[in-house]
């Protein structure tokens, strides 16, 4: 996984075929985070290959857990008292370190976690999360680039309302709220399949959780909690990056472990856009017959349209019949991607959060760059419709959310290399 690495792709073929998803990073990573709470030996299934799993897998083994890995499990043994520290050299690797915020401070009364690094897509403020924390009584502050949040006498439940329903805060939030004294509700919560996971997780482990996936979200703290073994949810911006390849390509791709609840609205697009989407008994098939139509989206937290298939939508408009307009409302520089894509001939104008986007019938082959995983993938779709050859530089953003993206790609008849 050379960072030097890139994808080659020569465009032009249908996508055909069978893929399996795997387990949702977003889901995985917090989950193992989440271990934390209870003392013993927590096992987590269907847990994707990836590198910030090994990333999650050295933090809580610097935390003093021990952690073993085989296939698709993982095993987390947590000690009595687990250590505070969360140190930057890891940290800055992956946002999601942010997640043993809270279950640090809920079990052993204090947290110094790094300041986060990870994707480049734009300002993503700790504010919610050390405003929460507060609520429930822990004094939190930032000092030589840490996260320091201390909460020696435990935690207190509290109403906590989120001005934006961000899914980092409300999962620090809950995590630290299941072993507080009293009730906690979150307003405005997160309602994210990713939160329901880590919920039912936490109700598995003993917690006392009301109104997953809904915007008010009541816990009610018990004394302690036990390990558990519990299976992660797939993924559901692969499944959404298949459905797009195969609406792209003009395909037929079967997309084995995928859940249409969990992409209502990006399906619904695909939909209005010419693809013809069908259940299956374990996923969903999608086909398409002609040239995509141009359609218009907005991004929203769940359940809107997904930021993380911001690059996809717009990838499909710049060969799609007509003009359109997609808007972007949760990530500020998720249009760095737009640069890279006109380099292979789409005619995107951005103004602001806006993207303008008319469909031309052929994109042309050329060196692209992936900034960050999803727009490493939507480079990736692009080339697959591209007239000749493609370079996507940087391959380790896209090995970070698609495990064996290549394989997966040659399995349904792209002609794409790895080099």
């Amino acid at each position: 996984m050379a960072s030097h690495d890139r994808f080659r792709i020569v465009g032009g073929t249908s996508l055909r075929g069978q893929v399996s998803v795997t387990g949702a990073k977003n889901s995985a990573l917090k989950l193992m985070a989440a271990s934390l709470l209870a003392t013993g030996s927590t096992t987590i299934r269907n847990v994707p290959d990836i590198a910030d799993v090994d990333i999650m897998a050295d933090l809580l083994t610097r935390l003093g857990c021990t952690v073993k890995r085989a296939a698709d499990t993982v095993q987390i043994n947590v000690p009595a008292t687990p250590s505070h520290r969360a140190d930057y050299d890891l940290v800055r690797k992956m946002r999601a370190s942010i997640n043993v915020l809270g279950p640090l401070v809920a079990r052993v009364g204090r947290a110094d976690v790094a300041l986060p690094g990870g994707d480049a897509i734009g300002s993503r403020g700790l504010d919610f999360h050390i405003k929460g924390l507060e609520a429930l009584g822990a004094k939190a502050h930032i000092e030589h680039g840490y996260v320091i949040a201390e909460a020696p006498h435990g935690l207190t439940g509290a109403p906590v309302d989120l001005d934006f329903p961000s899914v980092g805060a409300t999962e620090n939030i809950m995590t630290a709220a299941v072993l507080a004294k009293g009730v906690t509700t979150i307003d405005n919560a997160a309602r994210e399949p990713d939160i329901v996971d880590l919920g039912e997780f936490l109700i598995s482990m003993g917690a006392k959780i009301e109104g997953l996936g809904t915007p008010m979200i009541t816990i009610t703290g018990v004394t302690t909690l036990s390990p558990t073994d519990h299976t992660t949810i797939t993924d559901r911006i692969i499944t959404g990056t298949w459905a797009f390849a195969a609406a792209m390509t003009r395909g037929d791709i079967t997309i084995q472990g995928a859940v249409a609840e969990h992409l209502e609205l990006p399906l619904e697009k695909l939909a209005s856009a010419g693809a013809i989407i069908t259940t299956t008994a374990d996923g969903i098939r999608v086909k398409m017959d002609g040239r995509p139509q141009a359609i218009d989206v907005a991004t929203l937290p769940y359940p809107g349209f997904p930021t993380d298939l911001l690059p996809m939508v717009i990838a499909l408009n710049s060969i799609a019949d007509g003009h359109s307009l997609v808007t972007e409302n949760v990530f500020e520089s998720r249009f760095m991607f737009v640069n890279e894509l006109s380099r292979l001939g789409a005619q995107v104008s951005v103004d602001g959060h806006h993207a303008s986007i008319t469909g031309v019938k052929e994109l042309s082959g050329a060196p692209v760059e992936a900034h960050d995983i999803r727009a490493g993938a939507g480079l990736i779709l692009a080339a697959l419709v591209a007239d000749g050859e493609t370079t996507v530089d940087q391959a380790f953003h896209v090995d970070r959310g698609y495990p064996n993206f290549a394989e997966q790609l040659q399995g349904l008849g792209a002609q794409v290399t790895r080099e």
